[in-house]
């Protein structure tokens, strides 16, 4: 398992389940008004793109690629995100060596706020590593070392987003929040998760909606 120190409090142990943690509380305070999970598409292998409304620091324009969705809630990493971190410094904590200056100044993602000292890659082509959650067929999510070896040594993935930290929801929480407008739905694409550039991938994830999010207000309805 990767892991790396880090000076944000994780909300959740290192241990627990990614797609049974919690990121934040549900936004909604009627039990009645929950749209369970089997009411709801699939949102595995989808975007969420935060509305203009969200103001928690932690998903503020942000885009986050959801990896698992099933009864029990969601999880996902950020893709939007970078850190003051860089992955040159992962390995030198790691005791991986890397001397090559594109592969050590490879920006690491805040992937969300639970479980900051875990590490994640969310890459293309999928290769044969010791713990990978396959999303798709041409996409995973590994949390082995040894594709942080691979990525030293220049024979990782072709493309990859590195990230500390994911976000999960409980059963229910994330239907709960796209019926409340706090996030657009978006068909994931890999241009859009690993070569839209970073600045960009917010507003471009949204305008395969055809939404203009300078256009928008905080009480859009949701896609």
């Amino acid at each position: 398992m990767i892991k790396y120190p880090h000076s944000s409090t994780s909300q959740q142990d290192a241990d627990s389940e990614p797609n049974a943690a919690k990121a934040q509380p549900a936004r909604t305070g009627h039990s009645d008004s929950t749209i369970v999970y089997e009411d709801n598409h699939d949102l595995k292998n989808h975007l969420l793109v935060a509305m203009p409304n969200v103001l928690d620091p932690n998903f503020s324009h942000g885009v986050t690629y959801v990896c698992e969705h099933n009864e029990e809630g969601a999880m996902g990493i950020t893709i939007n995100r970078p850190l003051d971190v860089t992955l040159g410094d992962i390995l030198d904590h790691m005791k991986i060596t890397c001397t090559n200056p594109a592969v050590r100044n490879r920006p690491v993602f805040m992937g969300g706020p639970v479980a900051m000292e875990r590490g994640f890659v969310l890459h293309t082509p999928h290769g044969g590593w010791e713990s990978t959650l396959e999303v798709t067929e041409k996409i995973g999510l590994t949390t082995s070392k040894d594709i942080l070896q691979a990525l030293a040594d220049g024979a990782g993935p072709a493309r990859a987003v590195i990230a500390l930290g994911y976000s999960g929801w409980s059963a229910g929480q994330i239907e709960s929040e796209i019926a409340e407008n706090t996030w657009l739905t978006v068909d994931a694409t890999a241009e859009l998760i690993f070569d839209q550039p970073i600045t960009e991938r917010w507003a471009t994830a949204a305008r395969t909606l055809g939404i203009d999010m300078n256009l928008v207000s905080g009480e859009a309805g949701h896609a």
